[in-house]
């Protein structure tokens, strides 16, 4: 019997498991373990991803190497698995598509395609912003130092909520937790808040890049930060000085120090206005969510 086959066979043989039986088995984890049940979850779900591929992969390999063979198995299953949510220029709800597709320059060159993102800007109660370092193993821009958090709503009921930006602060909650190991309830939905819209178009290495209208979302809350080894290397809290001082290094190209391509645009053209805001308590005076704003 082939792997997939057998894999195929055991998932319908658990299907006929009494939910009893799998409620009885998970009430004899102790509370402490609680917290590797998603981490068992993540490994079945990037498991049945790849059989779900394989044929795809197999017809490929026939010709030689899997395309992509080296993508990283978890970010693999992210490019495939999740649906992006595709607009028009004027934020416009106009389709979907794969992660995948949504990334590959040449379908951004000529299909234009556009999807839905966010970035989330986090401050603690000093009022210092909570920077990542992308891991290593991000297909786009990996290992440049960005805001809190960047991701995509997903084409899904809870993310294509358009009143108040509700879908998208939802999939800004979801992604914190996903990639910072932040609570939800650390990180309330309307405590964020949207304050602008831009449309970048920004190049990553020639084959994957970046054609998103990103929605600008600050929080101000002390939280927990259990970072995710799969999307981030590294976490550092910094006032304005200190991020002035990192802007400085990776001009003057110190220490290989880089920063995301939309985290510079939004220092560029809104962040230190905002920040004042931010410490005076006034950031829903700064919020402008009428306009977007096209930005190279």
């Amino acid at each position: 019997m082939s792997l997939t086959s057998h894999l195929l066979n055991t998932s319908a043989k658990l299907s006929l498991v009494p939910k009893s039986h799998l409620f009885s088995f998970s009430s004899h984890f102790a509370p402490h373990s609680f917290r590797r049940i998603p981490v068992i979850s993540r490994a079945f779900s990037t498991l049945t991803t790849r059989v779900s591929l394989s044929s795809q992969d197999s017809k490929s390999a026939m010709g030689g190497e899997a395309p992509d063979a080296g993508m990283d198995a978890v970010q693999r299953r992210l490019m495939f698995e999740d649906e992006c949510i595709l607009v028009d220029e004027n934020d416009r709800v106009v389709g979907h598509d794969t992660k995948y597709n949504c990334h590959l320059m040449e379908k951004i060159e000529k299909e234009n395609l556009l999807h839905r993102a966010f970035s989330v800007f986090l401050f603690n109660s000093k009022y210092e912003l909570l920077l990542q370092q992308r891991s290593a193993t991000k297909v786009t821009f990996p290992l440049v130092w960005t805001n809190t958090c960047c991701s995509h709503p997903l084409y899904r009921e809870s993310e294509l909520i358009d009143e108040d930006s509700l879908g998208v602060r939802n999939a800004a909650q979801r992604k914190l937790l996903d990639e910072l190991g932040i609570p939800a309830e650390d990180v309330p939905v309307d405590q964020f808040t949207p304050l602008g819209r831009m449309l970048y178009k920004a190049p990553s290495d020639g084959k994957w890049g970046e054609h998103e209208l990103d929605y600008l979302l600050f929080i101000v809350r002390d939280v927990n930060v259990h970072p995710n080894p799969d999307e981030v290397a590294d976490i550092k809290y910094v006032n304005q000085d200190q991020l002035k001082e990192l802007l400085r290094k990776a001009d003057a190209g110190e220490e290989g120090l880089k920063l995301s391509p939309w985290f510079r645009l939004v220092v560029d053209n809104f962040l230190f206005k905002w920040w004042d805001h931010v410490e005076k308590g006034t950031l829903k005076e700064a919020a402008d969510m009428k306009t977007i704003h096209k930005l190279t």
